[in-house]
Parts: C-alpha cells; sequence; structure tokens
C-alpha cells in the first residue's frame, strides 16, 4: 500500500510538473506573439510616422512650391528688384511705344487740381514692363522734360508688368498763376528704362471737351495701376 501510495503519488507529481512546464511553455509562446504583435504594431506606427513625415515633407515641398508661386504672382502684379525678372515675368520684356496705346484726357481745368490724366495700354501680345516715371515733354518737343512730382509716392523703381489689354496710369500735374503761363493741346512722352534712359518718344493728343491745357509749371507721377487723383 505505502509502495502504490508513493508512486501515485510521484505520478500525480510528475503529471503536475508536466502540467505547469506546458503551461509555462504556452505562456511563452503568448508572450512572443504579443511581442511579436507589439513589434508588428510598433514598425506599423513606425511606417505610419515616416509615412506621416514623408508627408509633410511633401506638404513642406508644396509650401516651397506655394511661396515660389506667391512669388511669382507677386511678380506678375509688378515685383520688385530682381524679383521682377522671375516666375511668370520672367520672359517679360520692357514695354515698347509702338506696342502701347497712349491716351491722355484734361481732367479739373481750370481748378484746384488740374492734370492730365495719361494711360498707357499694351497692344502687343505678350506681357511688359513700365518702370518709374514717363518722360514728359509739354507743348514743343524741344521743350525741357518735366521733373518728378516732390509730393509723389516712393517705389518708383518698381516693374509694373502689364498682361496684354493690361493699363498702366499716370499723371502731369498742372501749375497755372494765371499769366505768363504756356498753352498746348498735346505733348511728348517717352518710357523710361531700368537704367533711367529714355525711349523713343511718341505725340499724344488730348481727348475730351476740353483738350487744351495751360501751365507755369508742371511735374508728372510715377506710373500705377490705379488712376490718379480718381474721385
Amino acid at each position: 500500500m505505502r509502495t502504490s501510495r508513493i508512486r501515485t503519488a510521484t505520478l500525480a507529481a510528475v503529471t503536475a510538473a508536466l502540467a505547469l512546464g506546458l503551461t509555462a511553455c504556452g505562456g511563452t509562446d503568448g508572450g512572443s506573439k504579443a511581442a511579436g504583435s507589439d513589434n508588428a504594431a510598433g514598425s506599423a506606427q513606425s511606417q505610419s510616422a515616416a509615412g506621416g513625415d514623408g508627408k509633410d515633407g511633401a506638404e513642406q515641398a508644396n509650401s516651397g512650391g506655394a511661396t515660389k508661386d506667391g512669388a511669382r504672382s507677386t511678380t506678375a502684379s509688378g515685383g520688385t528688384g530682381e524679383a521682377t525678372g522671375k516666375g511668370t515675368t520672367a520672359g517679360a520684356q520692357q514695354c515698347r511705344g509702338d506696342e502701347m496705346l497712349l491716351t491722355a484726357v484734361h481732367r479739373f481745368a481750370g481748378q484746384q487740381g488740374d492734370h492730365l490724366l495719361v494711360t498707357a495700354s499694351n497692344k502687343g501680345t505678350k506681357p511688359c514692363w513700365v518702370t518709374s516715371y514717363p518722360t514728359v515733354k509739354l507743348g514743343d518737343v524741344d521743350s525741357a522734360a518735366l521733373p518728378h512730382s516732390k509730393k509723389d509716392n516712393t517705389g518708383g523703381s518698381k516693374h509694373l508688368t502689364l498682361q496684354p489689354g493690361g493699363k498702366v496710369y499716370t499723371a502731369v500735374n498742372l501749375f497755372d498763376y494765371g499769366s505768363k503761363h504756356h498753352t498746348a493741346q498735346s505733348f511728348a512722352l517717352a518710357l523710361r528704362g531700368a537704367d533711367g534712359q529714355d525711349g523713343p518718344s511718341y505725340s499724344v493728343d488730348l481727348q475730351g471737351d476740353k483738350p487744351q491745357f495751360s501751365w507755369n509749371e508742371a511735374d508728372v507721377l510715377n506710373w500705377n495701376t490705379t488712376k490718379p487723383y480718381n474721385f
């Protein structure tokens, strides 16, 4: 009986040990699977993060592209300095007088604010630019060119790009003191280059009900994309 009990106890102990061993092995396998899942998840997260960084990198590149496009947009509307020669207006040349339609209207004749509103339209097929203020000679083409207005805004070095059909404006301010003044119905205008040199001169006849104008002194404004004295 004692021997039988010992054998039974021994078998029970062995069985329990085997059960514990199998359980331990199962736990180990489960832990490996869990670790593998965590590793896979970590890898997935890592790949996802890398993908996210890649996307952010693309967005940064697109942002850089957007900045470039923004520069182009600014340039197209009249950038300054070196930026003028870049972007969508890289091929734009200086406007030529023979491709421009120049018109002028006498406004506020004999009143305060008396001036000649000058409009230049690009009649060419390609964009072109103007800069600074035009060289204007009133009446006799042999007369002296008008000075730039001291009351004008700064920024005359800007390149204003005109798309085909685009327009820019300037004004000739007239100061008539009532005696010993000059009178005319036309004037000569030349576009100035970036180097300040004048291009060919073109005669501009005034339109409207009062084409004749008088002045003792006069000056001229920079080119602008909006009409000066538009009130």
